[in-house]
């Protein structure tokens, strides 16, 4: 099949045609997710080359395991999923964990703050200050903040990736949020 009809075929129908006619496809899927992928695993850890190791992995075992997903389920918080899983692993591997920096988008979860950090730092010190409270979160409010903010996955998805409720992907989107307030408060010497 040529390459600009892989490109049109949703991943639910991509994932049937790999496994029923042509396993050389899945380089769309590589196409696909690669990149998504190692975002979403830099967030979570601090070396970049790792990441990569760990999506390299992560995209073996989409492939070894493609026929055990289920196509009336969505594709990409499958892979998302296994990608999250061997983040994890690997996190719990280290006896630190660590975090790489973020972009100044997840600013969005401040809602509400009563000084503006931008008064106080430029950019380059600003994201410093943010990836230090960040670094504090818990993985189970950085995963869903990272995923909901950056990676814009809805609640559904989020439940998929993370196999939470749907209610509890909210209420650690409503701690984490409270959390890194409260930590950057901290950070920045306020009680």
């Amino acid at each position: 099949m040529k390459r600009d009809v892989l490109t049109s075929l949703s991943d639910e129908k991509l994932v049937v045609y790999v496994r029923e006619k042509d396993k050389e496809a899945y380089s769309e899927v590589v196409r696909r997710y690669g990149d998504k992928l190692w975002r979403y695993v830099q967030y979570m850890i601090r070396d970049g080359d790792l990441a990569a190791e760990i999506v390299q992995r992560s995209l073996v075992k989409g492939y070894e395991n493609l026929n055990s997903f289920d196509v009336s389920r969505k594709f990409s918080s499958w892979i998302y999923r296994i990608a999250h899983n061997e983040t994890i692993s690997e996190m719990r591997g280290r006896k630190k964990i660590l975090y790489w920096p973020l972009d100044a988008d997840l600013w969005g979860v401040f809602e509400s703050r009563e000084q503006s950090p931008e008064d106080k730092l430029d950019d380059k010190l600003m994201r410093e200050w943010l990836d230090s409270c960040m670094a504090e979160l818990s993985e189970k409010y950085r995963a869903v903040l990272v995923l909901y903010y950056l990676e814009d996955k809805s609640y559904e998805e989020i439940s998929e990736i993370l196999r939470i409720s749907m209610g509890t992907v909210g209420t650690r989107l409503s701690r984490g949020k409270a959390l890194v307030k409260k930590l950057c408060k901290r950070n920045n010497g306020e009680r």
